[in-house]
């Protein structure tokens, strides 16, 4: 009998500082996926060097030619990618655009997107041209920093401030800076992350974490996830080694927490993104149209491949509305085959 189920590469590893973190949320991935519908292999990228792990403990070089490997002799062609690298080159349209070359589907959005969603201040400025709400930033290049001085920064950003790489995630290289003494080593340790460096305004307030993912047939946006931490910013011990509290659904008004879905959706639909997204935000206090108190949105970066590990996000945020992993998945995959 011929063997009628798709072949699903989810694609992990990457160049950046989050390798070890992709490889996490692939096995997170593949243990969600549903193996009864999908024949599902683990791809990791980096560098030159990709190869698929085979069911028996080895691995395969891939064939970039067409993303294909030999299992048994025999060539396996992949139907779908769901790529979960964070950071270069699955986050910035890279491998998006290798995709779009050979044909082949995949789960993120397209390669204009994820140039754009990965470069934070390219990002923040296009999305307030849409009336989003965003942090005051300034860009520093490398080779260039002497442009902006600190001075300048203390008088249009303000102290304390956060520099952080425009192109990277997972809070490496992010510093939180609280005077013009700190701003020097704090540029030097993000651009070893990235060559463009960002330097944004602090904003007090509560930060929330929202997913979201769109078919033809459905819109959702997940309940909002609330980051207590202890800690100096939400960093990387935060993210990955358990030192915050997270608390889904986030503890918002019935008001706040509608207008977080809509604003959420809403940049799903300006940006044209595709299967899963998560949008962070602070809220902090702000006044209404009618002069009164009211809870402020801002935006602070969208991710399109979100953490998928035991400690991440979505897995909780899909639990917490009564919905299953599995089921998400399937529906995000079968979308690209309607």
């Amino acid at each position: 009998m011929v063997n009628l189920k798709r072949n699903i590469a989810i694609v992990c590893g990457g160049d950046s500082s989050e390798h070890d973190v992709s490889l996490r949320s692939a096995q997170g991935l593949y243990s969600f996926f549903d193996k009864e519908r999908y024949n599902v292999y683990i791809v990791d990228v980096k560098g030159h060097d990709w190869h698929v792990e085979l069911k028996d403990g080895t691995t395969a070089p891939i064939d970039r030619n067409d993303f294909s490997f030999l299992e048994n002799g025999s060539a396996v062609l992949f139907d779908y990618a769901y790529i979960t690298i964070h950071g270069t080159p699955g986050e910035n349209g890279l491998l998006q655009g290798y995709f779009d070359l050979i044909g082949l589907p995949y789960s993120t959005s397209g390669v204009l997107v994820e140039a754009m969603t990965f470069d934070k201040f390219v990002l923040n400025n296009y999305l307030r041209s849409f009336g989003v709400s965003v942090a005051d930033s300034l860009l520093i290049r490398k080779g260039y920093e002497e442009i902006v001085s600190d001075d300048e920064i203390d008088e249009h950003i303000g102290m304390p401030c956060f520099v952080k790489p425009a192109a990277d995630g997972s809070s490496f290289g992010v510093s939180k800076v609280k005077n013009k003494d700190q701003l020097a080593p704090a540029i030097r340790k993000a651009m070893m992350e990235s060559p463009e460096v960002m330097v944004e305004a602090f904003l007090d307030g509560t930060e929330i974490s929202v997913g979201c993912y769109k078919t033809k047939g459905k819109s959702v946006v997940l309940p909002a996830t609330e980051v207590v931490t202890g800690n100096e910013f939400f960093d990387y011990d935060a993210k990955y080694n358990g030192q915050v509290k997270e608390i889904t659904p986030a503890r918002l008004s019935a008001d706040t927490a509608r207008r977080v879905a809509e604003l959420t959706s809403h940049i799903y639909d300006i940006l044209h993104c595709n299967g899963i997204i998560r949008i962070d935000y602070i809220i902090g206090k702000g006044v209404g149209k009618d002069g009164s108190q009211t809870d402020k949105i801002t935006m602070l970066e969208v991710n399109t491949t979100p953490g998928m590990t035991a400690t991440s996000f979505i897995p909780q945020q899909v639990r917490a509305a009564g919905l299953n992993m599995t089921d998400v998945l399937t529906d995000i995959v079968e979308n690209q085959f309607k």
